[in-house]
């Protein structure tokens, strides 16, 4: 009792500095939501989704390195592109997708096509909060800055085009259509999955020039996903 007291403000400290990216980003994205909020439940809902979608990834993409260890060799540059695209990327946004349209495709408050890029974001910094926790409690407080600039944002930019493609896939379903429901839907996760995998990979590569590209790409990918939520709120529209 006497030696687990005095380290409870220190874990409130390192999971605090897990966490807060992820409400000022979810609060940002709130209240970029400017024609109707979403309920509450209903967020709520959505950022324990993410948790799941982690705690499945994690599973799946144990899965998915140990049959690519088998057939790849892992200190090739293919190993890590393949490893960045088709185990990671692909798993994480694949579990994220799932989970965001189980719990909102139907849902009658998914009533604005804006309403997309919030659910989208709710779930991926679900997931995110939660990975960062992780990586907090086991590396320290020095990966709190660049993950709070870097990873957490990226999460949130991945799920920005996602439910970009997303409430337009319910667009199109208002109106019957079904194809461009189907190829936005789609259009959506493969989106999510290249960002993802390009940002991971050149992450992952670690090199000075893979750097300098993965740093240009995190630039250019915030100020484009800034752009679009603003034009988005603007021209949001019932579905």
């Amino acid at each position: 009792m006497f030696f687990v007291l005095p380290l409870l403000p220190f874990l409130a400290i390192y999971i605090l500095a897990a966490v807060l990216p992820a409400v000022i980003l979810l609060r940002y994205i709130y209240r970029t939501d400017t024609v109707e909020k979403e309920p509450p439940g209903l967020l709520v809902l959505l950022l324990l989704m993410g948790v799941v979608a982690a705690l499945c990834s994690g599973i799946l993409e144990t899965l998915g390195e140990t049959v690519l260890n088998a057939l790849v060799d892992p200190g090739s540059p293919v190993y890590t592109i393949l490893l960045a695209f088709l185990v990671v990327a692909l798993v994480e946004e694949g579990t994220k997708f799932v989970l965001l349209k189980k719990c909102t495709w139907y849902h009658p408050a998914f009533n604005y096509r804006f309403d997309g890029i919030v659910y989208a974001v709710f779930v991926s910094l679900g997931f995110a909060a939660f990975e960062n926790i992780q990586y907090v409690l086991h590396y320290g407080l020095s990966v709190a800055l660049p993950r709070a600039l870097l990873a957490v944002p990226g999460h949130m930019s991945f799920a920005v085009f996602m439910g970009l493609f997303y409430g337009r896939a319910k667009l199109c379903e208002a109106y019957s259509y079904r194809r461009g429901m189907k190829r936005n839907l789609l259009t959506g996760y493969l989106v999510a999955v290249f960002l993802h995998g390009f940002y991971d990979t050149c992450a992952m590569i670690g090199s000075t020039a893979s750097t300098v590209v993965f740093l240009v790409f995190v630039g250019l990918m915030y100020f484009w996903v800034f752009r679009l939520l603003k034009r988005e709120s603007a021209t949001d529209m019932p579905v």
